[in-house]
């Protein structure tokens, strides 16, 4: 049985064999004709205006014919008839094997007429050589798959039945009313009719099923393969030079087309094809790669997906595939770049088909402008220090920033390319992101590639260079001044005093000269000895913290069932307090310190620029959102059933009730099925943005103090910014173990180490948090886990009945040698439980 036969139902061979009996009438109709010496069918052999045809040219226009569902003269007994036996055409397998000459741009009608003559004669080549001719050219691919084009019902019959023919009438609703996770489920020809964003000229429906035969047929896979590798450099050139988007926007057609061969990421295209395809998609002016990315927000989950998977295979198979070191950068690697480009525009179509934001953003903070040249001008530093947020491009064009995602459709996490952040040289990649932008890529300016880790180096040598450079400014000014230099910020503290101490002091800094709190930060405690490599600003920060976040206090709320601190409407104390404590949390960030702050998600979403909305309450208030989630879904009559009013009431820290009104006069305005929607986005509002609106403006004022001109913004997520000034509660002591170094004689195989190790290993979870914060100042781990932390063990002396003793500014611990395993466990529990304020050097 031949194998057309085999792979469709009877049905279709039927109508295939239809389709193959039309044509053979046209091309005998051209050839031949009818027979009528009267006919008046302009394509017909027998008509007197006819020109006449070769076998070729016949064929190629038979073709055209039956697309078109042309005009069939009834046959007219003559003597080729006779001669000729009725339904077969002399030599058309022959001159078939031509027609690739005649067609300029396909179909899927074409293609399905071109497969059913070659799986009929078993010989692929025809097909071969029109793919190579179509998909080669940019004008010929530009022109096929267009929706406009005519589509028969006659012809239609003739092709194989697909799931999205059976499908496409399923849904009339109006496309205006629904999201783009409907579409995702809507057939391919339910896309081209309800959803067009874009305007594209492109059938996608008819592409698919073209390639879901392509790419059933081993013949023709290099044969798409040779012609993508012709097409991509002449694609290239035409969009660097000769500007052919702005002149013809269908241009972008041609990108649509290939992307959607679902066989990209195979290694036959990864070696040659598939990286020139990315160098010319990356120069599709900025408003094209806009239109791609939301036309693919339209076709969904696994569309977009196919194409992130596309461009990482990409991007891992050349990083692994070659070596980079600090002189032949993985920046300088074309195919690596242009790929991770591409994926930038799949990021944004994942964010644009998930759930999105684009409201409730916070007011931003109003940067003063000077008429005076400030020092880092006079010296030529204003580009490394340029004010105003960095704006991504794609982003601006499309309105939505990665804040804005509520649920992406695909995990962000996923985006990260961890083989290419192995190899990344973030020094370099710094120095583009912040001096050569216009003439070196880096991989800074694409942050959702890169995981935390990498980001927080780049953020590290952001602040070490701007610490360098404030020094460097203050040794200049004071030797103009003649006053002596003070290239640090200095604090001097009181430990019965901190908060007093250090709100005036950074206060005062901040008012006269904010640019010193971008000097690395030197803390000193009153009559106490000491000098600050890290450990004394760790305890420092940390004391801040607890008698900020002391209830006693006031400035926040402490939930015992989630854990965290919230700010407290009524609170008492005045706004300096709160700005410093933006402070102490942007300089943590500064000077790579990790906190023991309790924070809900939302805080880091509105210091990113989002206001709070009812879907944050989730984490920040709990038994709130329960409660306004029932009233959502309640399916009774909300208004006699919950006798609810627009006048909400809360307690106090003190427990004193208070009432708000959400609308004027709210307590008249009851609150029912058709206004509850509003009612919940209001009260959400009060409780996260509005009755905090003082005390959040300035806690969030103290922390772009610090970190106004930071890279910030731009390179962390909220989730990952909590995570920079939290660190990791996820303590792996295993990773510990494996980085930790030994000195003074000890080594991993001496037997207190093992014995140590032993120890640490059967402590509990509050034991080894107690431990970390002995060790190094806080019981988080750093970004990166603690196999970042690189701990040291030193000796310190043979068997004693003193304590253990640590340097947190080195993470060092030292550890006498005592004489047995328990003797160990008792001395190093002790001097974890009493370690506050001792044996911290």
């Amino acid at each position: 049985v031949h194998w057309f036969c085999r792979r469709v139902p009877e049905s279709s061979r039927m109508n295939r064999a239809t389709a193959k009996h039309l044509i053979e009438r046209y091309f005998r109709q051209l050839t031949d004709g009818c027979g009528n010496g009267d006919c008046t069918n302009e394509f017909c052999a027998s008509c007197r205006d006819f020109q006449p045809l070769d076998n070729n040219s016949a064929a190629a226009k038979a073709l055209e014919l039956f697309k078109i569902n042309a005009k069939l003269c009834n046959s007219h007994p003559s003597k080729k008839d006779s001669d000729t036996p009725q339904g077969t055409v002399s030599n058309t397998a022959t001159d078939f094997k031509s027609v690739h000459l005649y067609v300029h741009y396909l179909t899927e009608n074409t293609v399905s007429m071109i497969l059913s003559f070659c799986e009929e004669e078993g010989d692929y080549s025809a097909l071969n050589r029109i793919i190579g001719r179509i998909f080669s050219s940019a004008d010929a691919l530009m022109q096929s798959f267009r929706k406009d084009e005519p589509n028969p019902t006659g012809n239609r019959d003739s092709l194989e039945p697909t799931h999205a023919d059976k499908n496409a009438k399923q849904s009339e609703q109006p496309a205006e009313k629904m999201g783009a996770s409907s579409a995702a489920a809507l057939p391919d020809e339910g896309l081209n009719e309800m959803f067009d964003p874009c305007e594209v000229t492109v059938d996608i429906g008819a592409v698919r099923r073209v390639y879901d035969k392509f790419l059933s047929l081993d013949q023709v896979e290099a044969a798409l393969v040779n012609a993508l590798v012709y097409l991509t450099p002449n694609v290239e050139l035409d969009l660097e030079y000769l500007d052919v988007y702005e002149t013809n926007p269908d241009y972008l057609n041609i990108f649509i087309i290939v992307l959607e061969n679902r066989n990209l990421h195979s290694p036959e295209y990864l070696e040659v094809a598939l990286p020139q395809f990315c160098k010319a998609m990356c120069k599709l002016p900025v408003s094209a790669l806009a239109r791609l990315s939301k036309l693919w927000s339209v076709y969904g989950l696994p569309h977009i997906r196919r194409m992130m998977e596309t461009f990482q295979q990409l991007i891992t198979f050349t990083v692994v595939s070659n070596e980079y070191d600090s002189e032949n950068l993985v920046n300088d690697d074309q195919t690596v770049v242009a790929a991770t480009q591409c994926l930038k525009v799949a990021f944004y179509a994942n964010i644009l088909g998930g759930e999105l934001n684009v409201e409730h953003n916070e007011d931003e903070e109003e940067d003063i402008e000077s008429d005076e040249l400030t020092l880092h001008e006079l010296l030529g530093e204003e580009r490394l220090y340029k004010k105003g947020p960095r704006v991504d491009p794609l982003e601006k064009e499309l309105g939505v920033r990665p804040v804005d995602s509520i649920k992406p459709l695909i995990p962000f996490e996923e985006f990260v390319n961890e083989s290419l952040n192995e190899v990344v040289e973030m020094d370099k990649d710094f120095t583009f992101f912040k001096v050569n932008a216009e003439t070196k890529f880096s991989f800074q300016s694409c942050p959702f590639i890169l995981n935390v880790i990498t980001k927080n180096q780049g953020l590290y040598y952001d602040n070490r260079i701007r610490m360098y450079s404030e020094r460097r400014l203050t040794a200049l000014y004071s030797m103009v001044q003649g006053q002596q230099p003070n290239p640090y910020l200095k604090l001097k503290v009181r430990r019965d005093h901190i908060i007093d101490d250090a709100l005036v002091r950074l206060e005062m800094i901040s008012m006269e000269n904010p640019s010193d709190l971008k000097k690395q930060l030197f803390v000193e405690f009153e009559g106490e000895q000491g000098v600050d490599e890290g450990g004394v600003s760790k305890e420092f920060f940390q004391l801040v913290l607890e008698e900020i976040f002391n209830p006693d206090i006031g400035m926040f709320s402490y939930d015992d069932d989630t854990k965290l601190f919230w700010f407290n409407s009524s609170s008492l104390e005045n706004e300096a307090q709160y700005t410093l404590v933006g402070l102490v949390l942007g300089l943590a960030i500064y000077n790579n310190c990790i906190l023991d702050v309790h924070f809900p998600m939302v805080v880091y979403r509105k210091l990113m620029g989002k206001k709070g909305t009812y879907l944050d309450l989730s984490d920040s208030h709990p038994a709130l959102y329960q409660s306004l989630k029932e009233l959502l879904q309640y399916s009774g009559i909300v208004e006699e059933d919950m006798m609810l009013t627009y006048q909400i009431s809360h307690t106090d820290l003190f427990g004193n009730p208070i009432l708000y009104d959400l609308k004027e006069q709210g307590d008249q305005i009851p609150v029912t099925k058709e206004n509850r929607q509003e009612f919940v986005d209001m009260y959400a509002d009060y409780i996260l943005n509005k009755s905090v609106e003082r005390q959040f403006k300035a806690f969030k004022k103290g922390f772009l103090i610090v970190t106004n001109e930071s890279p910030l913004k731009y390179l962390f997520r909220p989730e990952e910014v909590e995570m920079l000034i939290c660190g990791s509660r996820k303590l792996d002591f295993e990773a510990l173990e494996k980085t930790t170094e030994y000195d003074g004689g000890y080594s991993k195989d001496s037997q207190i180490i093992k014995d140590f190790w032993e120890t640490i290993h059967s402590f509990g979870e509050e034991q080894k948090r107690l431990f970390l914060q002995f060790t190094t100042g806080t019981d988080r781990a750093p970004v990166g886990g603690l196999g970042k932390l690189k701990m040291i063990i030193a000796k310190n002396g043979s068997d004693t009945d003193r304590l253990p003793t640590s340097h947190t500014c080195f993470n060092a611990l030292l550890l006498p040698e005592y004489s047995s395993k328990e003797k160990l466990k008792e001395r190093l529990l002790k001097a974890i439980t009493y370690a506050k304020g001792f044996g911290m050097l």
